[in-house]
């Protein structure tokens, strides 16, 4: 009996441990049937993660600011955010700046430039970017540089150079940047030049 009551303790324990850092209430039902009504796809993360995961990208919605208003409602669960494809573009990005619990963010395919990054600059939280097929340059990473935790920044197809990828780095040396610029390889050693063979006399 004994042992089963310290392994239950231990059991939670580690439960305790491994659980996500959110809210334990439960994220209002109202809240969440709002996002959906407008064509947002709401779904837990996990079966045993209560975060939030919701995607517009495959819903062929327009977005407008009262959509994306309908985000603040879940925003203190919400970790997970898919816009790929939609028409989110700079005026439309100042509605992610309140989204702070984010993790993950989809912004591939839209129309956002440089003056869209600096909202997401309080994003802290935030380990995976995709900007994939945007119209980000170097002025637009320069933004990312605070984000401590960001492990993953996708800029296939945009106009992001070596020199902004190398000032990124300098920032955050851990960060994984995909589909950039990369370094140029080191020239290989020179093959060794065979000595000549002495004349025959």
């Amino acid at each position: 009996m004994t042992s089963c009551l310290r392994f239950s303790v231990a059991a939670a324990c580690i439960a305790l441990t491994v659980a996500p850092a959110v809210s334990q209430e439960p994220a209002d039902q109202a809240a969440v049937q709002a996002v959906r009504q407008t064509g947002g796809q709401v779904l837990e993360v996990a079966q045993n993660d209560p975060r939030l995961d919701v995607a517009f990208h495959l819903s062929n919605v327009e977005l407008t600011p009262e959509i994306l208003k309908t985000l603040d409602g879940v925003k203190a669960r919400l970790a997970h955010l898919n816009l790929r494809g939609t028409n989110l573009n700079d005026d439309l990005a100042q509605y992610l700046k309140p989204l702070t619990e984010l993790t993950r963010l989809h912004l591939e395919k839209t129309a956002i430039t440089d003056a869209a990054l600096p909202n997401l600059a309080g994003l802290q939280k935030l380990e995976y970017l995709n900007l994939y097929g945007t119209n980000i340059t170097d002025a637009g990473l320069e933004p990312l540089g605070g984000l401590a935790g960001l492990k993953k920044l996708f800029v296939w197809e945009t106009k992001v150079t070596l020199d902004g990828v190398r000032k990124l780095r300098e920032q955050l040396p851990e960060l994984q940047i995909i589909g950039g610029p990369e370094e140029p390889k080191p020239a290989g050693p020179k093959e060794a030049v065979e000595a000549p063979k002495p004349a025959k006399t």
